[in-house]
């Protein structure tokens, strides 16, 4: 399964962008208004619509890379489901960076990831007409077992429901995206969403106060930021392209529920990388009962997995 692997990757550059957000958002030189920050995402992850012009090049078309000529005039289904998937993309993002703002990136991505794909395989079940296996309760009861436990690392209950709420609509984006796909193509939806995803940031600077907090802020951000933030959502760019071309490819559910091998990853470069890592981002020193109780999540998470793909 291609697709899968294709999914595995993209969380190992989601686990790497976790880092990076958190450290922007953490910075208060930086850009720290996390409303602004994902105002900025969506504008620049529409600008993944020039990966259509690689289609020209002879073979790359062949092996997935989007073309101009898969494209169509969007029917009004396609462009109320890709503004919804940038209106779902931009209220996952906000309440992600304000979590990330007051909490570490190993303890507040994985509680994103498993609320992502519980919900996704309930929304899954009413919305796509998907049959699951006589083990799905079983996982589901397992992973809702191993979110509960990284959630007692979160403090505040302010951030709880920040990783909640961003969880639920990342499921919604994921759904809705899936959605997208099928009622056209992969080369057609993506497109058009990239499209409605610059058009629904614009949309926000008509509102006054919303203009005058992202211009206020721009201003005071430096050009090291600003290139920062470019590469950033660049990586992060990859990476989504990667998780939506798996969700086309195969089940948007497990494409989710994979979302934990990011945890993996993350809790990986938090221990090798602690003492290069900035203070913003992660403990330098962490206490090896702190570290042995993230394995428990992670092990516990894996059953999880394990039994919804049996």
């Amino acid at each position: 399964m291609a697709w899968i692997l294709l999914a595995t990757l993209g969380q190992f550059l989601n686990a790497l962008v976790a880092f990076l957000d958190k450290y922007i958002v953490s910075d208060e030189a930086a850009l720290p208004k996390p409303f602004v920050y994902a105002f900025y995402s969506c504008i620049l992850t529409g600008g993944w619509a020039i990966i259509y012009f690689l289609g020209f090049i002879p073979g790359l078309s062949e092996i997935g890379f989007p073309h101009f000529e898969n494209v169509q005039a969007p029917t009004i289904q396609v462009v109320a489901m890709s503004f919804f998937a940038a209106y779902t993309f931009f209220m996952a993002l906000v309440s992600m960076y304000s979590a990330l703002r007051n909490a570490e990136a190993v303890n507040v991505m994985p509680v994103i990831g498993a609320v992502s794909a519980i919900s996704s395989f309930g929304l899954v079940y009413l919305f796509l007409d998907v049959a699951f296996s006589p083990n799905f309760m079983w996982g589901v009861v397992v992973l809702s077992l191993g979110t509960l436990l990284v959630a007692q690392t979160i403090p505040k209950m302010e951030d709880v429901i920040h990783v909640f709420h961003s969880g639920i609509f990342f499921a919604l984006h994921f759904i809705t995206m899936k959605g997208l796909f099928l009622e056209t193509n992969f080369d057609d939806g993506f497109f058009w969403s990239r499209i409605c995803f610059v058009l629904f940031a614009l949309s926000l600077l008509l509102v006054p106060t919303y203009y005058k907090k992202i211009r206020e802020q721009t201003g005071a951000t430096t050009k090291k930021t600003g290139v920062l933030v470019i590469a950033t959502k660049i990586l992060a760019g990859v990476a989504a392209f990667m998780l939506l071309k798996a969700t086309d490819m195969g089940d948007v559910a497990v494409v989710q529920a994979l979302d934990g091998v990011k945890f993996v990853f993350i809790l990986l470069i938090t221990i090798i990388f602690a003492s290069l890592l900035p203070d913003t981002v992660a403990v330098h020193e962490p206490k090896p009962r702190e570290v042995m109780r993230r394995v428990l999540y992670v092990m516990v998470i894996a059953v999880g997995y394990f039994i919804l793909f049996t």
